[in-house]
């Protein structure tokens, strides 16, 4: 039998536009980032053959992603600093959207990168309430710490107003974000096995639903990197230096460096680790981020095997 060869073609992708090189024909394209745009041009894309590769923009590929999945079209997206490290390394000076798209389309053929998951309508709505919940507390955050500094009577009355009105659309959010849980059978249930770990908030789980859909899919030393928590070796020569983290989800990483503290105050069994690793390595930092990767692991077993925390 015939193989069919992979033909990778590459996406630079911006708000207004989206730029394609094929690798097969050798051809740039420019097409609007509109939805009847994109429709027409992944109708000409073969699943079996091609391969689009693009770099993580946000809510800008969000039109493609769908039309690709829904054509069958595998795609990946990946960081734009690896890519762009990629670039360097071809000795390329130049940079124009066509010639990112070219150097994507070369990055796929390089790496052969697997193909992501189609995008889960689900998923994305609980990441804009998500989003929005941690806007909102940002912004009650601000306004305390002025009220704080505050000493003004009108100020204070105005900041006052201001935060419990927040304190009100945090409360209907949240309210909001619980309902979308509860109607889907398979999402209310990994909220609430999450919650069954000792320091995993009702919002920590949320965090983790809406924003590490790969849980208990992934290995756990794979998952701990995609959140940035596995720990690098930094070495040279006769130089050793500690081990650190690096990248990953920072809004993740915070909910369970978050729900790491309150497990290690209330769960003998996260305590006794937390207290032998501070004490063997002299920072309760890094127990603490230690603890954090620990419930890392611990939630991908328990979403992976459908079991509550014992």
């Amino acid at each position: 039998m015939d193989m069919i060869m992979q033909n990778y073609v590459g996406c630079d992708i911006s708000k207004q536009w989206l730029d394609f090189f094929d690798e097969a024909s050798g051809r740039f394209r420019r097409i609007d980032n509109q939805a009847d745009a994109i429709a027409a041009y992944v109708a000409g894309l073969d699943p079996s053959r091609d391969f689009v590769v693009m770099e993580a923009t946000g809510v800008h590929d969000r039109l493609l992603r769908h039309a690709l999945a829904k054509a069958g079209v595998p795609f990946s997206r990946h960081n734009p600093a690896h890519t762009h490290h990629y670039a360097k390394s071809t000795r390329r000076r130049a940079k124009t959207d066509p010639l990112d798209a070219r150097m994507l389309s070369d990055y796929g053929r390089r790496y052969h990168p697997e193909a992501e998951p189609a995008p889960s309508e689900e998923v994305e709505r609980l990441q804009s309430l998500a989003g929005h919940r941690d806007h909102l507390v940002n912004m009650r955050a601000t306004a305390k710490k002025h009220l704080a500094e505050a000493f003004n009577e009108i100020v204070i009355a105005d900041l006052e107003e201001t935060i419990a009105h927040f304190d009100t659309r945090i409360k209907a959010l949240e309210s909001l974000i619980a309902e979308v849980i509860r109607q889907n059978q398979g999402t209310a249930r990994d909220h609430a096995l999450m919650v069954s770990v000792p320091g995993v908030s009702k919002v920590g789980a949320l965090s983790l639903l809406a924003l590490l859909p790969e849980l208990g899919q992934r290995s756990p030393k794979a998952i701990a990197a995609l959140v940035g928590l596995a720990p690098f070796d930094n070495k040279s020569g006769k130089l050793t230096r500690r081990s650190q983290i690096q990248g990953g989800r920072s809004r993740v990483r915070r909910a369970l460096y978050m729900a790491a503290l309150t497990a290690i105050r209330t769960c003998d069994r996260f305590k006794s680790f937390y207290t032998a690793l501070a004490a063997r390595s002299g920072s309760k930092k890094l127990a603490i981020i230690a603890v954090a990767r620990k419930l890392l692991v611990v939630l991908n077993a328990i979403i992976r095997d459908k079991t509550a925390f014992a």
